[in-house]
């Protein structure tokens, strides 16, 4: 009886461990294929739409105006992490809304507006667009397409923060309730990878603001050289 118990047993361990190997597997693979699909998906749909100029994308006052019923309205591209970066930012950031791309934090500016324009993403899993936001480096530029105009932000700061220092996304970083004079930008994504401990953020600076009918994509695009 006790063999066989123990033979049921290792039966039972060996079952859960492959479970759990498919269920890592689910998590860090599977989930960047669908996301990554999706993502794209939506990155075309927008591109679309901003040449077809059928959306506003952004209010007089800075508030995003989402895109069909994804909540996607605007596209972020930074040129370190490739020429064919490109990710949607989507209103929110829950989880749904994560799985979809960019999320922006509810409240926080809309892009080129002056304040701080807050987003976040996923380090890893569900198509890890801030994968590699660690390399980001001062003078690094960071992109954001809009209908009407196109946002070159620029790399200042970076910091490793507990996951409760909110401040980080305030109007003015690191100062809330303080009035803020200029447009920044801010990035969030967990640290280290695979973890959820701390949180990397990453601040920026607008340095131009381009109507989209001037826009040079090879002027603004460049891979900035290795250090």
């Amino acid at each position: 009886m006790l063999r066989r118990l123990v033979g049921w047993a290792g039966e039972l361990l060996l079952t859960l461990g492959v479970l759990l190997l498919l269920f890592a597997a689910w998590q860090l693979w599977w989930t960047d294929v669908v996301a990554d699909r999706e993502q794209n998906g939506i990155v075309r749909s927008l591109e679309e739409e901003f040449a077809d100029g059928r959306s506003a994308g952004v209010g007089p006052d800075g508030t995003p105006r989402t895109v069909g019923d994804d909540g996607a309205f605007a596209i972020v591209r930074i040129p370190r992490f490739g020429a064919d970066y490109a990710r949607p930012v989507v209103e929110g950031t829950d989880r749904d809304v994560l799985s979809r791309g960019v999320g922006h934090y509810v409240g926080s500016a809309g892009p080129g507006a002056v304040g701080n324009f807050a987003l976040a993403g996923h380090r890893t899993t569900y198509g890890r667009p801030f994968h590699d936001v660690d390399r980001l480096e001062g003078g690094d530029r960071v992109v954001v397409e809009t209908a009407g105009e196109v946002f070159v932000y620029e790399v200042t700061e970076h910091r490793i923060v507990r996951p409760r220092d909110v401040e980080v996304i305030a109007a003015v970083p690191g100062s809330p309730g303080r009035e803020p004079t200029e447009a920044l930008l801010t990035l969030t994504s967990c640290h280290p990878r695979y973890s959820a401990t701390e949180r990397f953020v990453v601040h920026g600076r607008l340095v131009e603001a381009v109507p989209r009918a001037q826009w040079d994509p090879e002027a603004w695009l460049a891979a900035p050289k290795e250090s």
